[in-house]
């Protein structure tokens, strides 16, 4: 069975025998501190994830699969945190909990590694949300990682976090690149708080940042750019799966990460509705989307591809669940809108033309799950549902009417939101 079919954990033994290798090694949890791991060519094992008294984290083997089962590899892990979290190193006991003997010098000096993983960690229990913990250990293990993990605090420099900086910035991607400012300050500061460290050399790379071209906007299309763009999405090369999804990003104007941690489980085709449940909102509040005729026939496509899977839009043979976070902007780039669009610009596209059409702000705030203020705000999850059914159906009507440049051009409304 695939890894995303998973339902239960602790995994049964049953399960675990039937997990497929990937392209690449991958672990699932399965209890505290416990991971089952899958290798390319089928091998699997235990692994447990532990706390070294200097403070760094680090991984012991326990046993293979099936030779250790299940119940024998948790009542190893209990027995084994259970020394951990008395300050010793388990490098100095066996998977029985025995003593041993080992040459391997024990470091005094926490590694990145086990300052960004503490740091991971902090944030697993401060409850973010599941798109925003993938995004933490996607850039953890593709750019941070590899660049210093294996480096201690103290000998990091601030030609290297620049460096990092710099390098996802020449893949224009000036957003990422801030986010991933952030976090490295972030982890050095708990570094420092926790008296890891003196050393934070992440702490001035906003002063050799790139600018934002946008000034304070993502870069976004005005009405009369649209035609061109919307006959170039409809002759584009990339997968039809991605160019569904940008279709459903300029369509709905939902944000990028709500389209690719789409599950098919939060549309009612028949109904005409995308209900995304709190915790995957950046509002927590659940959010109910219109589709209009045109997107239910996208997506009924798209249930052909993918109707199998848990998401709309499933990686490809990768460790991730779902597409890259660059595949919308990649797509629009290979179409010629470098610096002139990217997924998130949609959204301002969206709310200037519908403002400029005369449609009530309110439906257009709300269709953009931009936050409400005050009792109303926490009660009308559905707030103005039917009518901005009406205002989504109007917007794809006219956004083919720019595409084609035929047909009778939508009107303007003239319905009032009520008091």
């Amino acid at each position: 069975m695939k890894r995303t079919q998973i339902k239960r954990r602790p995994l049964a033994d049953s399960v675990l025998k039937t997990l497929e290798p990937e392209d690449k090694e991958y672990r699932e949890k399965d209890s505290l501190g416990l991971y089952f791991t899958v290798k390319p060519n089928g091998s699997k094992s235990w692994v447990l994830r532990y706390k070294r008294p200097d403070g760094k984290w680090a991984w012991k083997g326990l046993g293979g699969f099936p030779s250790v089962s299940g119940k024998l590899a948790r009542e190893r892990s209990r027995l084994l945190l259970e020394i951990a979290a008395d300050g010793k190193d388990l490098r100095l006991y066996n998977v029985k909990g025995e003593v041993v003997q080992t040459d391997e010098p024990v470091s005094k000096e926490m590694l990145f590694r086990g300052a960004a993983e503490d740091w991971y960690d902090h944030r697993v229990r401060s409850g973010r949300s599941p798109k925003t913990l993938h995004q933490y250990r996607t850039y953890l293990d593709k750019e941070l990682n590899p660049a210093i993990g294996d480096k201690p605090l103290s000998t990091i420099t601030r030609t290297e976090c620049a460096k990092i900086q710099s390098d996802i910035e020449a893949r224009g991607s000036k957003e990422i690149a801030k986010k991933v400012r952030g976090w490295l300050n972030q982890i050095f500061s708990r570094a420092i708080a926790q008296g890891q460290t003196e050393n934070n050399p992440a702490s001035e790379l906003r002063s050799v940042a790139e600018e934002r071209n946008d000034r304070g906007h993502y870069p976004h299309l005005q009405e009369n750019e649209l035609p061109d763009f919307l006959k170039a999405l409809r002759a584009s090369n990339s997968r039809r799966m991605v160019q569904l999804m940008i279709w459903l990003v300029v369509r709905t104007a939902c944000r990028p990460g709500m389209a690719r941690f789409a599950e098919w489980s939060e549309f009612d085709l028949e109904e005409g509705l995308w209900t995304t449940p709190a915790e995957k909102m950046k509002t927590r509040r659940e959010h109910i989307i219109p589709l209009s005729p045109q997107t239910l026939a996208d997506l009924h496509e798209l249930y052909e591809m993918t109707g199998q899977e848990r998401y709309l839009f499933p990686g490809q043979g990768s460790v991730h669940p779902v597409v890259s976070e660059n595949t919308i902007n990649k797509a629009l780039r290979a179409l010629g809108y470098k610096d002139r669009l990217v997924g998130h610009g949609a959204r301002h596209t969206a709310s200037t033309l519908l403002n400029d059409h005369n449609w009530d702000y309110r439906l257009v705030d709300s269709q953009l799950a931009h936050k409400i203020q005050g009792v109303e705000g926490v009660y009308n999850k559905a707030k103005y549902l039917n009518q901005r059914r009406l205002m989504m159906n109007w917007y794809s009507d006219y956004l083919d009417w720019l595409e084609t440049g035929s047909g009778k051009k939508p009107k303007d409304p003239v319905m009032q939101v009520p008091q």
